[in-house]
């Protein structure tokens, strides 16, 4: 059995309720909330919040609240497996029916059940214990610089600055819309181990300003047209 457990605290600074902000006429975590329920993964879909209006609106998108998450599991420095650990000792020995457990970011508009389903499977098939959708750095981070004092430019990488950019390694960045992992990974405080899942340059967009939000609208609506979503 599967569970997915959706972190969602009201502390955001730099986008007031973030959570539940509207996206396209709907508040942000429905969308996250409505692609777990309909790719039929999962028992059970459940939101940590300690926001009441973050718990109300996901409630009546058809998720569970188990409880309000506490104040000291809340800030901005409370790691994530921490609340996923939370989730799973607030549901006692029932938490030991689940074998993967996907934490699924409120922010992740561009999830599809087709990610999720394949994302997982990918895991099963390696036989890992943890799963990272994953995207290609458009430029080579070996080539980036620094800026010091006085403006002054400064190779990151002084070993790579006549190098070629195709004959750079491939980088690639966590995109920071959800995670698999067994309840014991969980655990151990450290997912980042695992298989990852590749998803295509610039479908994805990790929101956390305002100006990425502006953009993700942007992107959601040319997906929506080009039948992407």
């Amino acid at each position: 059995m599967n569970l997915a457990i959706i972190p969602a605290r009201g502390g955001s600074k730099r986008i007031q309720k973030k959570n539940i902000k509207l996206f396209h006429g709907k508040p942000i975590i429905s969308y996250s909330i409505l692609t777990a329920l309909s790719s039929g993964l999962f028992e059970r879909v459940i939101v940590s919040s300690d926001d009441d209006h973050i718990i109300d609106v996901s409630k009546e998108y058809g998720a569970e609240v188990l409880s309000k998450r506490s104040k000291e599991l809340s800030d901005d420095f409370t790691p994530i497996n921490e609340v996923i650990k939370d989730v799973l000792s607030e549901l006692g020995k029932d938490a030991d029916k689940y074998k993967n457990i996907c934490c699924i970011y409120a922010c992740s508009p561009f999830i599809t059940s087709d990610d999720l389903k394949n994302s997982l499977n990918l895991m099963s098939e390696s036989l890992a214990l943890s799963c990272i959708p994953v995207a290609e750095f458009n430029s080579s981070p070996q080539r980036a610089f620094k800026i010091e004092e006085g403006n002054k430019l400064k190779w990151a990488y002084p070993e790579f600055r006549l190098a070629r950019t195709q004959d750079l390694e491939k980088n690639y960045y966590d995109i920071g819309a959800f995670a698999w992992a067994s309840k014991e990974k969980w655990n151990t405080g450290d997912i980042s181990d695992g298989v990852a899942y590749k998803v295509p340059n610039n479908t994805y967009i990790d929101i956390d300003t305002l100006e990425d939000w502006d953009k993700a609208e942007l992107l959601y609506k040319i997906s929506l047209n080009s039948n992407k979503i």
